[in-house]
């Protein structure tokens, strides 16, 4: 479920962003270009994913990326490095 969150374009830029500092989503929709309800929609896809975490602050709500799924993805990939390094 993972890597099929992000492997669509846009959620994949929403990582993008997300990786330079927390946001609201309206800050999201003037970055990306597209409609609040798609911006909505795909944060949703990535929460479900566990990528991203919200953080309610007066009347926004601000996203980040969860350290946990990238830590979970890391270990995984370091499976790969061990086969890798070992050829």
């Amino acid at each position: 479920m993972t890597f099929s969150a992000l492997a669509e374009p846009n959620r994949f830029h929403i990582v993008e962003l997300l990786r330079e500092r927390p946001r609201p989503v309206g800050e999201l929709v003037n970055t990306l270009h597209i409609r609040q309800p798609q911006v909505s929609e795909h944060l949703k896809v990535l929460a479900d994913a566990g990528i991203v975490a919200v953080h309610p602050r007066a009347n926004q709500r601000i996203y980040a990326l969860s350290p946990q799924k990238f830590q979970e993805i890391d270990a995984w990939l370091e499976k790969y490095r061990e086969l890798w390094n070992e050829r």
